[in-house]
């Protein structure tokens, strides 16, 4: 915790790894249609447990699968494993059949029927598919679920009556009645033991979706075993993916990835009802299971009516760019009267405005929304989605300042691949400050001026708001923050008689880990945050009961986030021992490891330090009356790309032990793997120290310290 941790959890993957294996397969596996904005951007958290907890809380997050096309999904979920490792006998439920057919219109109209077959095999697949979730706009689309029907092992069958179907807002919108066209269609499934044979059919209508009449299209195709037979048509306006020589525009295009068996192509009928067909019909066991790299930005199947990333960025920014007005501003400058004293600039007054007073209602990105409702009706509800939040702070800001509406991709190459709205993750500001560019993300409420989501930086978006042309219109955006990174822990302790650990613990952060934390407590409730900081007790390797948790407002960006709590570890020492030994109490410092064999192998492969980050741990030990103790020695390690010291006296029966570690770069280079090897070693020997106590009435006996120089 108080470095960085080397896990990378995704709220994204805890999700869509669920979803995907099994009941989301069953409705297309990963196809987007017309309207999809598949979200596949991660949040980096810095330990699994609390991703786990950050997602119960409702931790707001674009990572989630928020493609609008709709999808089924199981209410309970499936192991993860299941999604890197072949079904096998196991498997809670095998989908026998899964069946899509999407028709699009010259007009960019689309029809997605999905037909599937799945066998239940045990309670857990029975909890999976107990329930089944479309999400879908009803702004746009239609969604029909014409057969639910069970065949039982004994041979008896039932249909699921239409009173099992139910029809509601996205659960994110559903106390905000301007987003209420944001749906679930469910479907409650009595009945269903193991053994039996679940089958269904979905269909989903699409009329004047977003940037129609283009359309355009992702599908991957299963490679985890859990389907054993998938069949994918794709009817297309023969019209539209028609070559005409020397046209540059109206053209669509298809790719299909050499990993994907052929498929067979039908032309049907004539003139401007002329169509092309394209079907697969693929047995899992003949599926090669390497899956395309999803930082590739490839699927398997891909196809867009866009000709070039230019006629999208054009085609996008007549669409999404905000207008700003007179009234608009006297309207929030009305809103914002007396919520700051302080004087600061107008694009940084804006955006604490938006980002703290306008309430984020999390859902799905949708260029179908993207500036559709009047800046009045945001400001007088007090609520927006995260596009109608960046679309009101452009407007504002926009009259005094230059502003960029970025919409950001996960692929390292999107300018090379085809055109396509699917490939964006993320929409978020971008202000011109002279020698370096902020970056502003309002949705996420709690954000400091200029710091987005880690995940992000680094990553590549398509501008809108400018005029440029080709490859210019990309950009890559900064991995700088706008302070320097820090963590400070201070740890006060005291050992009862009885080996009780009492210890009061203050966090001071500023960076990423300070974005995380400040999104922990923001999204959860105040009677949670003991839990919220049991996880963090635990991933820094305390062990014991919170008695109580505080932490500073956090809305208030300007100053560093602090969290503090007391914790009570029972049988900390077991003076019983002989001779008795003890740890620091201080939060384990976490330090990148080594590449792997393979990249070892590669010589080219660099360790990732991450962002710039100072850290320090202090503990001031209390020890009972008539303890002694023998400290480790000391380690200094001074390198380029990080130092470390640590140092440890004791007084009076008091110990004191500090551990300071600054990574300064970013990166180590492949060449000094074995030097980093060292500085490695050096820092994980000093935490393995250990110190020696003893008791005068001789419950323990004095022993030479276990310390390990480096």
């Amino acid at each position: 915790m108080p470095a960085r941790e080397s896990i990378t959890t995704s709220i994204a993957t805890l999700a869509t790894v669920n979803e995907r294996t099994l009941a989301a397969s069953s409705q297309g596996i990963q196809t987007k249609v017309v309207t999809c904005m598949s979200i596949s951007s991660r949040y980096r958290v810095i330990f699994a447990a609390m991703g786990l907890l950050f997602a119960g809380f409702g931790l707001p997050s674009r990572a989630k699968d928020q493609s609008t096309a709709p999808a089924a999904q199981a209410a309970a979920k499936p192991d993860a494993k299941s999604e890197s490792a072949p079904a096998t006998a196991e498997t809670p439920a095998q989908i026998e059949l899964l069946e899509t057919k999407i028709r699009f219109e010259a007009n960019g109209d689309s029809r997605k029927e999905v037909h599937t077959r799945v066998h239940i095999n045990s309670e857990l697949g029975v909890r999976q598919f107990s329930r089944l979730n479309f999400n879908f706009n009803r702004a746009y689309e239609k969604i029909e679920i014409p057969l639910v029907h069970i065949t039982h092992k004994s041979g008896g069958s039932a249909d699921i009556l239409p009173s099992a179907i139910t029809d509601e807002p996205n659960p994110a919108a559903a106390d905000f009645p301007a987003y209420h066209d944001v749906r679930v269609k469910s479907i409650r499934i009595l009945g269903l033991e193991p053994a039996d044979i679940l089958e269904y059919r979905v269909i989903t209508t699409t009329t004047k979706g977003p940037l129609a009449p283009d359309f355009w299209l992702d599908h991957n195709f299963d490679r985890t075993g859990v389907v054993t037979k998938e069949i994918f048509e794709i009817d297309l306006p023969a019209q539209r993916f028609a070559s005409h020589q020397g046209s540059t525009t109206g053209v669509g295009q298809i790719r299909v990835s050499k990993e994907t068996p052929e498929a067979s192509k039908t032309p049907t009928g004539t003139g401007d009802d002329a169509r092309l067909v394209y079907r697969w019909n693929i047995s899992s066991a003949y599926l090669p299971k390497s899956a395309n790299d999803p930082a590739s930005g490839d699927s398997d199947v891909v196809l867009t009516t866009f000709a070039s990333w230019d006629q999208l960025q054009q085609r996008l920014q007549s669409t999404l760019q905000p207008h700003a007005s007179a009234e608009l501003s006297s309207q929030v400058a009305a809103a914002m009267k007396n919520t700051s004293r302080d004087p600061i600039a107008p694009e940084t007054a804006y955006y604490n405005f938006v980002a703290t007073k306008i309430r984020t209602v999390d859902l799905p990105l949708d260029l179908g929304r993207f500036g559709k409702r009047h800046y009045s009706e945001v400001l007088s509800s007090g609520v927006a989605s995260p596009e109608d939040k960046i679309s009101l702070y452009t407007a504002l800001t926009s009259r005094t300042k230059p502003v960029k509406t970025l919409l950001v991709t996960t692929a390292d190459a999107p300018e090379k691949q085809l055109p396509r709205p699917s490939l964006f993750a993320q929409i978020l500001v971008a202000l011109d400050e002279g020698k370096r560019t902020i970056y502003l993300d309002p949705d996420l409420e709690v954000a400091p001026w200029g710091v987005i989501r880690p995940d992000l930086r680094g990553k590549k978006a398509l501008e809108l708001g400018s005029n440029c042309t080709g490859e210019s219109c990309w950009m890559k955006i900064s991995g700088e923050l706008p302070f320097s990174s820090t963590q400070r822990v201070s740890v006060d302790a005291t050992i009862a008689p009885d080996g009780t650990l009492d210890a009061k613990v203050k966090y001071t952060m500023r960076g990423d880990n300070e974005l995380l934390l400040r999104m922990a407590f923001h999204q959860s409730p105040r009677d949670k945050w003991k839990e919220v900081a049991q996880l963090m007790s635990l991933s820094d390797g305390f062990r014991g009961k919170i008695l109580s948790t505080s932490a500073s407002d956090p809305y208030a960006t300007k100053n560093a986030f602090t969290v503090e709590y007391e914790i009570s570890q029972p049988k900390f020492v077991d003076w019983s021992k002989k001779p008795v030994r003890i740890p620091a109490p201080l939060p384990v410092l976490s330090v990148p490891d080594l590449p792997g064999k393979t990249q070892v192998a590669d010589k080219s492969s660099t360790i990732d330090l991450g962002t710039p980050l100072d850290v320090e741990t202090r503990v001031t030990l209390h020890l009972p009356a008539g303890t002694s103790v023998e400290v480790p020695t000391g380690t200094i390690v001074d390198r380029d790309y990080a130092t470390f010291v640590s140092r440890y006296s004791t007084d009076a029966g008091t110990v004191t032990a500090i551990r300071h570690i600054n990574f300064i770069h970013r990166q180590v280079a492949a060449s000094r793997v074995p030097d980093y090897a060292a500085f490695l070693h050096a820092v994980q020997t000093d935490q393995a120290q250990l110190f020696t106590l003893t008791r005068a009435d001789g419950a323990s006996t004095t022993a030479a310290s276990t310390q390990q120089k480096p």
